[in-house]
């Protein structure tokens, strides 16, 4: 049997130094895709330095988010997990009601001081936090087809709600929700039947959107198969982002000097590692996504150290997050996947997913100073002997000897 301590120490170094070049490198190319967009448009007042000024203003708010979160225990956040849950379920309600439309897209809700709330963006932390406190609490929930389906169902109410504003936002969503049940759940099979069942809804939902109802994502499904077909219409975005990567080469352009981002509609939002790839090139690009790699196996292996279930669940929720929507953002951009708008953490243009990611990347760094450490239990020893049990080994031991010495006599 072993005791488990757990040893408070300092924060995952690495991990802080990796979000750190990560923002920064993202106040950058969020100036260098944009400055050209905010220039020429009356909307930003003609002001190059639009998107900038936003964008470090809320850098600066994650940093201080991050390094208060890093600090301040994350154990507070236990206890009202449910609670956050529901309050992101009547944002996304809100939304509907109230919700600003940009891009297509109604996922905002307008605040007087603090501009737009995007409330998918705070949807993912609840559903980490939910799931995490859940399966903590009732470990033995997962070994039942009831506890599957009663989990899945938290996550489907969660993805629906935000679906209303984005089908890329509630993909994420259910990436992460059902990454962790598959992490915590005990029977491999059941969790790829009912993640197989999903995956064909899915499909299924965008095949008879584009066969019966002609339906945007439909349509932009079968232009991901030939974007050069329609590359005016909804191929549009994919030919552009393609057009950039390709001038890219190994080194890029250089900061600033992109062409497409004239072209790109927002290039500093979904489409940025398009400009990345053309202005720094293919070992500028490289970099980041090596960048990327080292906070993915940071949190890996922060939750692997973590001290408890909690915390090691909501570790591999944030690592999942910051994953997938790196992994999706990158192969839209090079049409390995149909087109979806989901921003690349901690670069892309967007308040509320650059304070919740770097708000995410703070709590991972606290559960990183909690290391579990086992130590085994000391060894026990044989008790001694009394002195009357000595005293017998040594007469058994010497009447042995004077035997055996006698025996050799007589044959001598």
């Amino acid at each position: 049997m072993e005791k488990k301590n757990v040893h408070v120490g300092s924060v995952d170094l690495t991990l802080y130094l990796v979000v750190i070049l990560l923002v920064g490198i993202g106040v950058v190319m969020v100036f260098s895709a944009s400055y050209m967009t905010a220039a020429n448009r009356a909307i930003f007042d003609f002001d190059p330095f639009f998107f900038l000024r936003r964008n470090a203003i809320f850098a600066i708010m994650g940093f201080v988010a991050m390094n208060v979160l890093a600090y301040i225990s994350y154990e507070f956040l236990r206890p009202f997990s449910l609670i956050l849950y529901i309050i992101c379920a009547v944002l996304l309600v809100v939304v509907m009601f109230i919700g600003v439309q940009s891009g297509g897209a109604v996922r905002w809700i307008p605040f007087p001081i603090i501009g737009r709330f995007q409330p998918s963006e705070l949807a993912k932390a609840a559903i980490i936090f939910t799931l995490a406190f859940l399966i903590e609490r009732y470990p033995k929930a997962l070994h039942s087809w009831v506890g599957l389906i009663s989990y899945s169902a938290l996550v489907g109410v969660m993805a629906a709600l935000v679906f209303y504003g984005g089908f890329s936002a509630s993909v994420i969503i259910a990436a992460i929700g059902f990454g962790m049940i598959f992490i915590a759940s005990p029977h491999f099979w059941r969790f790829i039947l009912a993640g197989g069942g999903l995956v064909g809804a899915v499909v299924g939902y965008l095949v008879l959107d584009q066969m019966f109802f002609g339906g945007f994502r439909g349509r932009r499904f079968t232009a991901w198969l030939d974007p050069f077909s329609d590359q005016m219409g909804v191929g549009f975005q994919t030919v552009q982002s393609l057009f950039a990567v390709a001038s890219g080469g190994w080194f890029g352009v250089g900061i600033g000097q992109s062409r497409q981002a004239s072209f790109i509609p927002e290039p500093h939002n979904d489409i940025i590692f398009a400009i990345i790839v053309e202005e720094l090139g293919l070992v500028g690009a490289g970099m980041i996504l090596i960048l990327f790699g080292v906070f993915i196996w940071r949190g890996i292996i922060i939750a692997i150290r973590a001290k408890d279930t909690f915390s090691s669940l909501v570790a591999i929720g944030i690592v999942f997050t910051v994953a997938f929507q790196t992994i999706i953002n990158v192969a839209v951009v090079t049409n390995t996947i149909p087109n979806t708008g989901v921003t690349l953490p901690f670069i892309s243009y967007g308040g509320t997913s650059l304070l919740v990611k770097m708000g995410l990347a703070g709590i991972l760094l606290n559960i990183s100073r909690y290391v579990k450490e086992e130590q085994p239990e000391p060894r026990r020893t044989k008790p001694r002997k009394s002195e009357r049990e000595r005293s017998n080994n040594r007469d058994g031991t010497n009447g042995r000897r004077k035997k055996r010495r006698r025996q050799l006599s007589r044959e001598n």
